[in-house]
C-alpha cells in the first residue's frame, strides 16, 4: 500500500538538476557565497518583489540571525500556535517567549492580546503567518510603533504570498522564510531573511560567515550558516517549476474547500482578504480531540497520514517551565489536522480522504 503523507517533496527533472551540479563540479566552488547562491538570491528578489534578501542554511537559523542582527533581547511576544522553531529559536538565543493567544478563526496571533503582554523587558513581536495566512499586519505594526518594538515576521509558510498587492515579506523589520523540503518552495534545507534596512542586511551578511568581510580580517561576532551550492542548485530548479506547483496545489486545495465548507462539524481557516494564498496547507478543526483521533486512525489504517499541525500548543513545552495560559491555542491545537496536499496528489486518493472524513464526522 502506498503511504500518503501530509506532503511530498517536489523533485525537479533530474537532468535539469544535473546541469547545475555540473556547473558546481566545473567551477569547484561549493560554498562561501558561490555563483549559484548569488544567482538564486537575485532570482528570488525578482520573483518575490523584495530587496535585501539573504540566503541561509535553514529557516531556524534565519530567525536566530534576524534576532541577533536586530539586537533582540530579554523578551519577545509571539504565538503559541506554530512549529516549535518559532519558540525554540528565541529560547536558544536567550530570549524569553511571551505568548499572546490566537484568533480561533484565522489561527494567527490575536493583536488584541499582544498589548496586555508587553512589559518593560519586551523588545520585539514575532508573529507567524500561520499556514501562509497573512496576519493583521497593520494592527501589529501600530502596537510595535507605539511601544518602540521590532517586528520579525515568521513567514516560513508564506512563500510567494502577497499582502495588499506587494510581497508580504516587505513588512516588519525583517521576515524569514523556510526552504525545507516540505515547503512549497525548497532548497532541500535552507531559508532566507528579508531585511527592511540595508545596513542591517549588510551586518547580517557578515554574521552568517563568522563575521569575516575579507581575507585576514574579522570585523564582528559571527557564526556559520551559509547556504551551499547544492542547496542553491535545487532552489534554482524548483523556482523554474514554481508556477506549476502552485497551480496544481490550488486545484487540490479548492476541492477540499468545496467538500468541507458547509459542514458545521468542521471549522476551516478564515483567510485574510487583503492577502493572497499559496495553498501550502489544508487544515481542518474538529469539534473534539476524540473525533480528530477517531478519523486520524481510520485514515492511517487506509495508508493516509495527515499531521497534527500544530500540536502541542507551545506554551506547554516542558523546557519553558512557565505558567502561561493561552486557551484558544490550546483548544485548537488539540483539534486540528492538516490533510495531504501537494501537486502530485492523486485525485482518487483525495476523494477517498474526503469520503472518510465526511462519512465519520
Amino acid at each position: 500500500m502506498e503511504k500518503i503523507n501530509v506532503t511530498k517533496t517536489h523533485l525537479p527533472d533530474r537532468e535539469k538538476y544535473k546541469i547545475y551540479i555540473d556547473r558546481i563540479f566545473d567551477s569547484g566552488w561549493l560554498t562561501n557565497n558561490g555563483q549559484l547562491v548569488q544567482e538564486l538570491e537575485k532570482k528570488l528578489c525578482n520573483y518575490l518583489g523584495v530587496e535585501n534578501l539573504l540566503l541561509v542554511t535553514n529557516g531556524t537559523m534565519a530567525l536566530q540571525i534576524a534576532y541577533k542582527a536586530l539586537g533582540i533581547q530579554n523578551e519577545a511576544i509571539t504565538t503559541p500556535f506554530s512549529f516549535v522553531a518559532t519558540t525554540s529559536s528565541l529560547v536558544w538565543e536567550g530570549i524569553n517567549p511571551v505568548f499572546a493567544d490566537i484568533d480561533k478563526y484565522t489561527l494567527n496571533i490575536n493583536p488584541d492580546k499582544i498589548q496586555e503582554r508587553i512589559s518593560r523587558r519586551t523588545s520585539a513581536i514575532v508573529p507567524v503567518h500561520v499556514f501562509g495566512n497573512a496576519c493583521e499586519i497593520e494592527k501589529i505594526q501600530k502596537i510595535a510603533s507605539e511601544n518602540h518594538l521590532k517586528v520579525i515576521f515568521d513567514a516560513a509558510h508564506a512563500f510567494g504570498v502577497k499582502y495588499k498587492n506587494q510581497s508580504i515579506l516587505n513588512y516588519g523589520d525583517a521576515s524569514i522564510l523556510s526552504f525545507h523540503s516540505t515547503k512549497v518552495f525548497h532548497t532541500i534545507e535552507g531559508g532566507a531573511i528579508v531585511f527592511k534596512d540595508k545596513t542591517i542586511y549588510n551586518k547580517a551578511k557578515l554574521m552568517i560567515n563568522f563575521g569575516i568581510p575579507d581575507y585576514d580580517k574579522i570585523s564582528e561576532l559571527g557564526i556559520n550558516c551559509k547556504m551551499n551550492e547544492f542547496q542553491a542548485a535545487m532552489g534554482l530548479c524548483v523556482l523554474e517549476d514554481i508556477n506549476n506547483i502552485l497551480f496544481k496545489r490550488k486545484e487540490f486545495y479548492e476541492v477540499y474547500r468545496e467538500a468541507f465548507s458547509h459542514k458545521p462539524q468542521l471549522q476551516l481557516q478564515t483567510l485574510n482578504e487583503m492577502g493572497s494564498y499559496n495553498y501550502a496547507y489544508f487544515p481542518i478543526v474538529f469539534e473534539s480531540e476524540s473525533k480528530l483521533m477517531e478519523i486520524k486512525n481510520i485514515l492511517n489504517a487506509a495508508g493516509i497520514y495527515p499531521r497534527r499541525y500544530f500540536y502541542p500548543s507551545l506554551e506547554n513545552l516542558a523546557y519553558l517551565k512557565s505558567n502561561q495560559v493561552t486557551p484558544v491555542s490550546d483548544s485548537v491545537s488539540l483539534r486540528i489536522l492538516c490533510l495531504p496536499l501537494y501537486e502530485g496528489l492523486n485525485n482518487n486518493i483525495q476523494e477517498k480522504i474526503i469520503k472518510i472524513i465526511r462519512t465519520n464526522i
